[in-house]
Formats: C-alpha cells, structure tokens, sequence
C-alpha cells in the first residue's frame, strides 16, 4: 500500500511539474527570439545552429575554444539578455552556482598571471576570461516546437531539450569550480559547490562499518569523473550502497543531495525531474578515497535513470567536478531520432 501511494504522488507531482514546466519553456522561447532579434547577422551566424547539427552534442568543461557567442562579444544589452535566457532555466540557487563559477575565471587570470607581463600575461588572460562563455541555440525557439539552447564555458555547461513546447531534458548539466576553496586574494573562503561536497561527505560519515564496507568501492579515488564529458553515458555498475540498505535519516540526506543537485534547475523543472527520479526505484551511493576535507574524494550517485558524479582529486583536493546525467536522454536522444523520422522518413519499400 505505501509503494502504492508513493507511486500515486509521483504521479501526481509529475503531472503537475509538467504543466508548470511548459510555461518555462514558454518563457525560454520568448526571451531567445528577444536575444536573437538583438544580434546582428554576424553574431547570429555564430549563435544559431540547426537542432539537428552534431554541435548540439559537442559539450565539454575544460577551458577551450567554443563555438556560440562569447559574452564578452556581445553588447551590454545583449549580455543581459544572454543572462536571461540562462536565469529562465535555472533557480536562484543555480544563478547564484553558474555565475561564481564564471568569476572564478578572474581569481585564476590573477593566480596565474601574477608577475607575468606582455605576451605571457596576454596567454593567461585568453584562457582565464569571465567573458568566455558561449551562447548557442539550436533550432528554431518556438512555444510549440523543438529546439534547444547551451551555455557553457570552462567548469560550466547548461544543456536544455525542448520537444513540441516540452521541456524534454536539461541535461548534461555540469558544474564545476577552480580553485574549490579562494585561498589567496579578497575573495579567500569562497567554496561555490561546497553544499555537494560537505553534504557526500556527512553521509559517508553516518555509516556504519558494515554500511562503508558497501559503499566504499575504491580506497583511491578516480582522477576525473568516471564519464569524463562523454556524449552519451550508459549506466555504470550499480556499486556501492542500495538506498533501501539506509536508516531513514540517511535516506533522508541522499535524498536532499539528489535535491541539491536537481534543484539547480527552475523549481518547476526541477519537480517533474525529481518525480521521474522518484518513481524509478533504488538508488545506489558509490564513495572513492578519503573522507577528510583535503583528501581526494569522489561519490556518484545512480538511479534506474540518471547519474550524478562528483570528485575533488585535482590541485590538492582543491578542484571540484560534479555532473548530472540522464540515461535517458541526454540531449534527448530519442527526440533527435524521432525527428529524423519525422522530417526524413524512409523510403516506401518497392
């Protein structure tokens, strides 16, 4: 009976969300038609890609030359707007994430470009730019069609799927932050993705031996993300801990760090998210590593559909990556296959 219930309010909650989500994909669709119609025929040159085009899947996190529009190519107006498109998928919480997480850039151009002078200063500021992050929209936006949109740069990729006015899927959704913890300059103390680390960390703390001998499924930690920024991602070995294994109160804080997680996102996106999580069944807590701050550590999190992975090995436990997958869909998957179907079905059999 109570698997039967929870099964009911996921429903529920899941049919809710959708219908919130869709006025989001409404607001996403107004706001890149106001971007695009104060670009240029250049900049939308740069901006603008067919929904079909391989680019679309062409994501990553490392600081490298992008295609899109970079921000600090764009007029002022344009930057704002830019700003809006992004604050029309993502909550306060992620506002707040995605826009430190940009001005990092600086405190990096100012660790590595300390004492650097001409050339050697101007190679650190073309790769340690707050205004290095691209646009790009691919398709047609359209409160009824199916498009998409990214804004990414270094340690930030925002990847939304738009099916007939549906918001389809919002992943991969990648955060990243270098340095984890400003230790040197005004702005020593900043720990932007600290709530994901401290929040892996607490619960690995609360098992029990028998519990940790369960979830730890290696003593040294992995020295990246085990899908890196792979296209698609299948489900990895269901290793560690099974959620149903966990006291309540455990149960509890995996359940706020899937939250922390998801609720980057618009709430109402957020919701439907999370209800589909919901319904999938267990999930399973993989720890890597050492549990102390300053120790390489690494955590995932897997369900019947999605990933979430997390590691802090790099520059001395001090270079944070944290990802969200769906099996899915990334990208919509599906939805890019049924739209070559519906504009290039097969030929009739002879």
């Amino acid at each position: 009976m109570h698997r039967h219930l929870l099964r009911t309010l996921s429903a529920l909650l899941l049919s809710t969300a959708s219908v919130l989500a869709h006025h989001a994909t409404d607001q996403m669709a107004e706001i890149a038609n106001a971007f695009l119609g104060s670009l240029n025929e250049e900049q939308k040159a740069q901006v603008v890609f067919t929904f079909q085009d391989t680019e679309r899947l062409n994501w990553h996190f490392i600081p490298r030359e992008r295609k899109g529009l970079r921000m600090d190519d764009m007029q002022p107006q344009q930057r704002l707007l830019a700003t809006a498109l992004m604050g029309s998928g993502l909550s306060h919480r992620g506002i707040m994430k995605a826009s430190t997480i940009m001005s990092l850039e600086e405190v990096l151009y100012q660790l590595e470009g300390a004492g650097l002078e001409g050339e050697k200063l101007a190679a650190v500021r073309a790769k340690r730019n707050p205004g290095k992050y691209h646009v790009s929209i691919f398709g047609t936006p359209d409160p009824k069609g199916t498009w998409g949109w990214r804004i990414e740069g270094h340690h930030l990729s925002m990847n939304f799927t738009i099916k007939d006015g549906q918001l389809a899927v919002a992943t991969p959704s990648f955060y990243g932050s270098n340095p984890g913890e400003v230790r040197k300059g005004p702005m020593t103390g900043l720990r932007v993705l600290h709530v994901e680390e401290e929040m892996g960390r607490s619960l690995v703390k609360s098992f029990s031996e028998s519990q940790m001998k369960t979830a730890l499924v290696d003593a040294i930690a992995p020295k990246e993300m085990l899908t890196a920024a792979e296209r698609w991602v299948n489900p990895l070995k269901p290793e560690g801990i099974s959620s149903a294994d966990l006291t309540p109160e455990q149960q509890k804080m995996l359940d706020e760090l899937i939250r922390e997680y998801l609720w980057r996102l618009r709430p109402e996106i957020a919701e439907k998210a999370y209800a589909e999580i919901q319904a999938s069944g267990p999930v399973h807590f993989a720890w890597a590593g050492e549990k102390e701050r300053g120790q390489p550590h690494y955590y995932r999190v897997q369900g019947k559909t999605f990933l979430l992975e997390y590691d802090n090995v790099q520059n001395e436990a001090n270079h944070v990556h944290c990802i969200w997958r769906s099996f899915d869909g990334d990208f919509g998957a599906d939805l890019l296959g049924q739209h070559y179907k519906a504009e290039h079905p097969a030929p009739a059999a002879q």
